[in-house]
């Protein structure tokens, strides 16, 4: 059996809201052909393998798909690796390099919105439809609806649906933020899904940065063979 680290990404300031993430700190006990199991089997929206905690290699599946990069996953890994005097400062996964540090109570990563998976996006003209959404329109597999809740604040509202890699609501979307820091280019606090609290704001050369509170709250265990 290999134990699994368990986080909550994105809390609220008074604690609240928070995505779940796994993390698989001895990663090379798992397989490459078991992993999209396991990660199925956790039934997160993420799972974090972590190949070489020293070098910051990581692996990072959905419960349908592999992912090449994801936000609340660096967001939650970097933090862990720090806590535990691993590492932390930099994560590599397929997409490339993502740096991560800490400020504060906030775990902060840089990452590039090409690196994004495909998300449709859908600005809606207020919150309360964004909260009346029950689901993503047919064919819409992965559906991002946000609305302004103070625009010169730079404060919004959203919700992420994920059909295409087996979440059918995602908590708190580390990707999305990525994406709408490039798409706005200017700093964001984003309210997703019942209380997640996610900061964003432009990086260097064209890159954002995202962060957020985390905290660990439990282990579990999976069978690795």
């Amino acid at each position: 059996m290999t134990e699994v680290r368990i986080l909550r990404v994105f809390m609220d300031p008074g604690g609240g809201g928070g995505n779940a993430l796994g993390v698989v700190l001895d990663g090379r006990a798992v397989a490459t052909e078991r992993r999209q199991a396991v990660a199925a089997e956790l039934g997160y929206s993420e799972t974090v393998f972590v190949d070489d905690a020293a070098a910051g290699s990581i692996r990072i599946f959905t419960p349908g798909a592999e992912l090449p990069f994801a936000g609340h996953p660096t967001v939650g890994t970097g933090w862990l690796l720090r806590d535990l005097g691993l590492g932390g400062s930099v994560l590599r996964c397929p997409a490339g390099d993502v740096a991560t540090w800490q400020d504060g109570d906030l775990s902060w990563i840089r990452a590039r919105p090409e690196w994004i998976h495909p998300i449709t996006r859908a600005q809606l003209p207020s919150p309360a439809a964004v909260d009346a959404l029950t689901g993503p329109p047919p064919g819409e597999g992965s559906y991002y609806p946000w609305a302004w809740i103070d625009e010169p604040a730079g404060t919004l509202r959203a919700r992420y649906f994920v059909p295409d890699y087996g979440i059918g609501e995602d908590e708190a979307t580390g990707a999305a933020a990525v994406m709408m820091g490039g798409l706005l280019g200017r700093p964001l606090e984003i309210h997703q899904g019942v209380g997640s609290v996610l900061h964003v704001r432009p990086g260097p050369d064209g890159t954002v940065e995202v962060g957020g509170r985390v905290e660990a709250i439990g282990t579990r265990e999976v069978d690795a063979a």
